[in-house]
Order: C-alpha cells, then sequence, then structure tokens
C-alpha cells in the first residue's frame, strides 16, 4: 500500500496518517491507534493491519512473509471481510466495491 491509500476504510484513515500518529504519539499497544480518527473501529476489518503497522514501525519487526497488497485488493479483502463475518460498516464509511454488497 502507499501511504496514501486508506487503511480504515469505515473512516477514511491513511497510511500515511496512521505512520505519523505513530511517530508522533508514540503508542504503548496496538488499540491505541483507535485515537487517530477512529481507526479500526468501525467494521474491524484493519486491525490485523493496524498491528502489524505498529509492528513496523515502533517495534521494526519487518515481517518480510507479508506481501503488499494494492488499494483495489485491499477494499476487495475488506468487502469479503464484511459479507462474510456480516459485518455492518458504520454511516458514511468507504463503500463496497462494484458488485460487492454486505448482505
Amino acid at each position: 500500500m502507499d501511504l496514501d491509500d486508506k487503511v480504515c476504510l469505515c473512516f477514511r484513515i491513511s497510511k500515511r496518517k496512521l505512520v505519523n500518529y505513530l511517530r508522533r504519539e508514540l503508542p504503548r499497544v496496538p488499540s491505541q491507534l483507535s485515537e487517530c480518527g477512529g481507526a479500526g473501529t468501525g467494521c474491524g476489518w484493519c486491525i490485523p493491519f493496524l498491528k502489524q503497522l505498529f509492528r513496523q514501525e515502533m517495534l521494526t519487526a519487518v515481517d518480510g512473509s507479508v506481501s503488499e497488497l494494492t488499494a483495489t485488493e485491499y477494499a476487495r479483502l475488506r468487502a469479503n471481510y464484511i459479507r462474510v463475518e456480516k459485518k455492518i460498516p458504520p454511516p458514511g464509511a468507504e463503500p463496497l466495491p462494484d458488485g460487492a454488497s454486505a448482505d
């Protein structure tokens, strides 16, 4: 993902905003990323990615086995997560890709 791609699609929080928050605020645990615009408090899809960002930025434990996703792939995976887990994104969240529904 590029820095300007959204990680939290519910609240439209970019990777850049999260990385800057991590570097500026130095949170002690990954869950404190929710203080950055509510990241991770909508449908929950981005929580594993928030944890990964935390590890990379705060603990410098870069996991080389995780492939880089494009923003389109990320959105498509989130749509599948919402459908399978029967999640409901909050009002105003990033819409699901064309052809995907939360039903």
